[in-house]
């Protein structure tokens, strides 16, 4: 996906496999929408990580990225159904539907980038952009600890329910989807 220094590639890369990692960690959790979000969580940090491997070290043959649109068109249609549910579901809709839009340009460059040229960035990749730096400028607001608010997690138990697995931990969960966003709108940003 990276026309430039394949080092910032294997960052990327090493970011999103990593959160896809523990995301696979958090389907062990006995909560049931835990398990069902950390799923689609996992599919796309590890899909990320595939589709950042620096081109100048493995270019995909042609057929990848129309399997890749149509995996991630599978997971954004299980998005919508399950935004009926959960309004949180809508950010996965949007994620599968920027790895959706992010496989076809993949497939309609074969040297995988874009010349923009005078024309700017494309009208959809610009809304994508607005999107996850607004996710994640929020997603990081919300990770900020806020005074007086310490107590809902102390010592490893949730109000006194118990210890905490790694899989349950919200605040880690967030800080996930957090990395999952900024790795998002870096792709994004060279495509």
């Amino acid at each position: 996906m990276h026309g430039g220094p394949a080092s910032p590639g294997w960052l990327l890369v090493a970011l999103c496999a990593a959160t896809g990692a523990y995301c696979l960690l958090r389907m062990r959790s006995p909560v049931e929408e835990q398990r069902r979000a950390a799923g689609g969580e996992a599919l796309m940090g590890f899909g990320m990580a595939a589709m950042a491997v620096p081109a100048a070290v493995f270019t995909p043959p042609p057929w990848t990225w129309p399997v890749y649109a149509g995996v991630f068109g599978a997971a954004a249609l299980r998005a919508l159904w399950g935004a009926r549910r959960t309004p949180h579901h809508l950010h996965h809709l949007l994620g599968t539907a920027a790895m959706v839009y992010m496989a076809l340009a993949m497939a309609a460059s074969p040297a995988h980038h874009h010349e923009h040229g005078d024309s700017g960035i494309p009208l959809v990749t610009g809304l994508l952009l607005l999107y996850f730096v607004g996710y994640v400028l929020l997603s990081g607001i919300r990770l900020v600890p806020v005074t007086g608010a310490v107590g809902s997690v102390v010592g490893g138990t949730v109000g006194g329910r118990g210890s905490v697995g790694w899989g349950d931990r919200p605040e880690v969960a967030r800080a996930c989807r957090l990395s999952m966003g900024i790795a998002m709108v870096a792709m994004l940003l060279t495509l």
